[in-house]
């Protein structure tokens, strides 16, 4: 086969053939334009790039601002930063191993509707809708509260004022400790003790004097009747973090004997504290002399009984339950339910159910803590059992939100059987809506129809029946809303203010800054400020209403909002259940006060 047959396939129609490239006569001129063309595309896009990574910077920086603000409003907390308060999202995103010791939480199959994990149950409750209207306390059933408020008035001037003063316990001295500052304070059912905690980890329960339920111009006065230390302060070595001593909240259980019972909480345990007398002691044994001395049996010929001699009285303390190891992160409630056997704790994200009587297992309840950490927008912040109905319980987050749950429609209470939520008013709308709209107690009213929510500026009342608004509002301060920039600076607009009923869920109150607190009548309408203060602590010294003026010419008699003490406040109140008797906690003072009879 020829040259040419071999290379014939490459000039068969259809086929690129190759050819030799002659050079182009290009114009030196267009080579440089190119070049300079290029140049000012490099630029061009050099400075698009810059642009847009500082538009993106900015919007990050943006995002992470509003983002710590979200987290700072849901809630302050410590985690060791050498005092530096850190949010709590952030630690609970530090703490994204998932260091407890609870299996998942859907991963157990029981047999009963319950999940247990070594600490945690659930359940939710729908509450039947009532016919029967809110009302307020009769006028021909007008308890003596309601004429003191009535003479006391809204800030009204009258010195004819029902509260007086009765009693203070505390140090004098200006320079407080800081496991000296009162944390929590708890009437029991029958009013007869009222229990303190404070942040060194101390409980003080105070007993009412027995003469002085005879004259009721003395019924106010409390003495000393047990102190015992409820918590030490731990160290979580998984996690490097020291667990406080302090007291967050104390709960009484009705009495059923002569024997009282309380549980106290920390961050972390809780605790269930026996309260016992004891005036007798035995005498008489048969292997020891009234000396102490033990005898040799050999020696023994006969033998005696023992006999109880009478002693002094003596209040013993012990702690019969330790509730441990179920709350990986900061407990805020406790509450005891109606049944006298369960009772609930409430972290930032969980809600376990535990038995008296168990303490080595509880049911989670409510868990919502999101798969992703970063999802995370509310915590829990507050928790209570329905007074009457074992099956009702509410929780409260920062959100501004309260749900309530059955038990009875699941044990898991994830998805809730009633929602309260007020709606946002467009024209309030600001920088602090979400902090200052973050609950920071829940109660229900003795006749369990109403719920009481207290946030940063005021106290709301919901009717179980009716999901969509409060059926009463009552401004607290709100003097303070032109300050909250000032109180965002130095922390106070993240103070969690408590609230209580009176006996006959007529009154409620709650606390205030400069050591004010505030009452609302309910039924009339009115309310009525006052003040904490050792300037009245004369015996049955009356109180004065206060007034805080906003600006403008002030009165006399009237506090200026800027001469207002901020680092003065009253976090913590409790009404005795039966009568019109107050407690108070001012920093490491408790006033007790009550309503003076004529």
């Amino acid at each position: 086969m020829g040259r040419g047959e071999n290379m014939g396939h490459l000039t068969q129609p259809g086929l690129r053939q190759k050819t030799q490239q002659e050079p182009l006569d290009v114009d030196p001129l267009f080579i440089r334009f190119l070049r300079t063309f290029k140049e000012i595309l490099k630029f061009v896009l050099f400075s698009y790039t810059v642009l847009f990574g500082a538009l993106l910077l900015a919007r990050w920086t943006t995002y992470f601002m509003e983002d710590e603000t979200r987290y700072k409003s849901i809630k302050q907390v410590g985690f060791g930063d050498g005092g530096k308060p850190t949010h709590i999202v952030e630690g609970l995103r530090a703490s994204r191993v998932n260091t407890s010791w609870c299996p998942p939480r859907r991963a157990l199959k029981l047999p009963a509707p319950f999940r247990h994990c070594s600490s945690s149950v659930r359940t939710t409750q729908p509450t039947r809708a009532s016919a029967a209207p809110a009302q307020g306390p009769s006028p021909l059933q007008r308890s003596p509260l309601s004429e003191s408020l009535a003479m006391a008035g809204a800030g009204g001037g009258n010195s004819d004022v029902q509260w007086c003063f009765s009693q203070v316990k505390g140090a004098i001295d200006d320079d407080v400790a800081e496991a000296d500052i009162i944390s929590t304070v708890e009437f029991n059912h029958s009013g007869e003790l009222l229990a303190t905690g404070d942040k060194g980890g101390r409980v003080v329960i105070f007993q009412q004097e027995p003469e002085s339920k005879n004259q009721p111009q003395c019924r106010g006065e409390y003495n000393v009747y047990s102190t015992f230390q409820s918590h030490e302060p731990e160290f979580d070595y998984l996690k490097s973090l020291e667990i406080e001593e302090k007291i967050n909240k104390i709960r009484w259980l009705p009495q059923k004997n002569a024997a009282q019972f309380l549980l106290s909480t920390n961050d972390k345990t809780i605790k269930l504290w026996k309260i016992s007398e004891r005036d007798k002691r035995p005498e008489g044994y048969n292997l020891k002399e009234e000396d102490g001395r033990y005898r040799d049996p050999n020696t023994v010929t006969t033998l005696r009984v023992p006999v109880l001699r009478p002693m002094d009285l003596m209040v013993e303390a012990s702690p019969r339950r330790v509730f441990a190891n179920a709350h990986t992160y900061h407990i805020n409630s406790i509450s005891v339910n109606s049944d006298c056997e369960t009772y609930l704790s409430a972290d930032d994200l969980r809600i376990n159910l535990w038995h008296l009587e168990i303490n080595d297992r509880s049911f989670n309840i409510v868990d919502i803590k999101p798969a992703n950490m970063e999802e995370l927008t509310e915590v829990i912040t507050a928790a209570e059992f329905h007074p009457n109905q074992c099956n009702t319980f509410v929780y409260s987050s920062s959100k501004g939100t309260i749900r309530l749950c059955d038990m009875r429609a699941s044990a898991l209470c994830d998805q809730h059987t009633k929602l309260f939520e007020e709606p946002e008013d467009p024209n309030n709308r600001s920088f602090f809506s979400e902090i200052i709209s973050s609950i920071s107690d829940v109660k229900f009213s003795h006749s369990g129809r109403y719920l009481m929510t207290r946030d940063y500026l005021s106290v709301k009342i919901w009717d179980l029946n009716m999901e969509s608004r409060p059926v009463e509002t009552y401004q607290v301060h709100e003097y303070l809303r032109s300050k909250l920039c000032s109180l965002y600076e130095n922390d106070c607009i993240f103070d969690k203010f408590e609230c209580c009923w009176n006996g006959n869920d007529s009154v409620v109150m709650t606390g205030s800054y400069n050591n004010f607190f505030r009452m609302f009548d309910r039924g009339y309408r009115q309310d009525v400020t006052l003040e904490a203060s050792r300037e009245n602590s004369k015996p049955r010294s009356v109180l004065k209403p206060r007034k805080v003026s906003t600006g403008g010419k002030r009165k006399k008699d009237e506090i200026s909002v800027d001469s207002l003490d901020f680092n003065k406040k009253i976090l913590h109140t409790a009404w005795h259940p039966l009568d019109n008797i107050i407690a108070v906690a001012t920093t490491n003072n408790l006033y007790i006060f009550q309503e003076k009879l004529n």
